[in-house]
């Protein structure tokens, strides 16, 4: 009879598999949101080096734990390995060194997972608090399922706040404890939907943190309160000085 562990790993794999299938299944349906009113001409700085040093830091850690956390929950269980799905596929001795360099990955990235949460906290904590938007953002699937709708959204929308707070309090849980899996799946599998969005499914969003900017015209569409706020901050910052090109004059 197969244990639990195994079970776990088993519905782990049908839940990461049924998540990519229903991406692909939205990409078919809806394609690519993209940026409706053309590249904008210009950027606004959104992430600086810093931040997006932390946000790395953490998406691979987390990685890591990931790949490790399987391995972890087979010796808390202490399982006999030959009895295992893994232990019969890749052999009881091979898989009992999977288990140990598993386990020892997930004692040391833990205390660097926690390090970048703690960090990613004290640096988005004010961006991700409950606003009355949020509820309008949710309730228009956050203008990402019909085209032409774009709910006005802060710096963080009520997709990525909520990505935030399951991120912040789910990876604290499991950088301690191992388990439960579920969590583990869960958090994988909403992992995988912000990649998807992030790259391939909204055109121009993954320049947020790469170059750390991002193009006008797409900060207009998914966060147009914020981008308003930075582009009449960069029209003040660029409009003339009289007093100082009078001055420059004389000298």
């Amino acid at each position: 009879m197969a244990n639990s562990v195994d079970i776990a790993s088993s519905y782990g794999l049908w839940a990461i598999g049924g998540t990519i299938a229903l991406l692909a299944l939205f990409w078919l349906l809806r394609g690519r949101v993209r940026i409706e009113q053309g590249w904008g001409g210009f950027n606004i700085d959104r992430f600086g080096r810093f931040e997006r040093f932390v946000h790395w830091l953490l998406a691979v850690s987390f990685v890591v734990l990931a790949l490790a956390s399987p391995s972890v929950q087979y010796q808390v269980a202490d399982l006999d390995y030959s009895q295992t799905l893994p232990g019969r596929l890749l052999g009881e001795e091979v898989f009992a060194q999977v288990v140990g360099i598993g386990w020892f990955l997930y004692n040391w990235v833990s205390l660097l997972f926690l390090g970048s949460l703690l960090l990613a906290f004290l640096l988005w904590v004010r961006h991700s608090l409950p606003h009355w938007r949020d509820a309008v953002w949710l309730l228009k699937g956050g203008g990402l399922i019909v085209p032409g709708v774009h709910p006005p959204a802060h710096k963080f929308n009520a997709g990525q706040k909520l990505l935030f707070w399951f991120v912040i309090v789910g990876g604290a849980w499991l950088s301690v404890f191992p388990g439960p899996p579920i969590l583990t799946l869960v958090l994988i599998c909403a992992v995988i939907v912000h990649i998807y969005l992030r790259t391939v499914g909204i055109q121009g969003a993954a320049s947020a943190m790469i170059s750390g900017e991002v193009d006008a015209n797409w900060a207009r569409q998914h966060h147009s309160l914020w981008a308003e706020q930075e582009i009449r901050r960069i029209e003040e910052d660029a409009e003339p000085d009289p007093g100082r090109t009078d001055a420059a004059r004389v000298h």
